[in-house]
């Protein structure tokens, strides 16, 4: 592991600071992308702050939400961010074999309306790196600009995550598989 974990005893007044900004937050805890991310506490306390908004601040559904984040982690090969996020996904109630289709970088078959426009938009973002005329109507259409430009966020943000976990070479927990359907 390229970043193992600093314990807390060892951290600086910055890494207390941000840590304890975390706990107190939605998250309640400092894990997955944190972990590496407190050995540069300034870009913590950003990325923690951004997160907490696109996690638990836009208006999209939280299926819908989960939706593109597993399709993020998908396009940039983050077992890490599929692993929480699936559970995620599945108790929010995404259906299984929409997770699975995602799983083995497959369109889903069968899926809602809501679901194709935000499974094209993601897909679209993080795969060509820009959405296309159709996928962002679909969005604003069905929701708002706003929505759009949250989704684009969610999107930037989970490609962040990925990097990031990818980088410091976070293991999956043990008995966990990369990618499950």
């Amino acid at each position: 592991m390229r970043f193992p974990p600093v314990k807390p005893a060892d951290w600086s007044p910055a890494q207390r600071q941000v840590a304890a900004e975390i706990v107190a937050g939605p998250r309640g805890e400092l894990r997955g992308p944190f972990v590496p991310l407190i050995y540069s506490p300034a870009l913590a306390a950003q990325v923690q702050k951004l997160g907490e908004y696109l996690r638990f601040g836009t208006r999209l559904p939280n299926d819908l939400l989960e939706l593109a984040v597993l399709v993020t982690a998908r396009r940039f090969g983050c077992p890490n961010i599929w692993h929480s996020h699936r559970a995620l996904a599945l108790k929010a109630g995404l259906a299984p074999a929409i997770v699975a289709a995602i799983a083995t970088d497959r369109r889903p078959e069968a899926m809602s309306e809501d679901e194709s426009i935000v499974f094209d938009f993601a897909r679209e973002l993080v795969g060509d790196i820009k959405v296309g005329d159709h996928a962002f109507d679909r969005v604003a259409a069905r929701w708002d600009r706003a929505t759009a430009m949250d989704l684009t966020g969610v999107c930037g943000y989970y490609t962040l995550l990925a990097m990031v976990l990818n980088t410091a070479q976070v293991p999956l927990p043990d008995g966990a598989a990369p990618f499950e359907p």
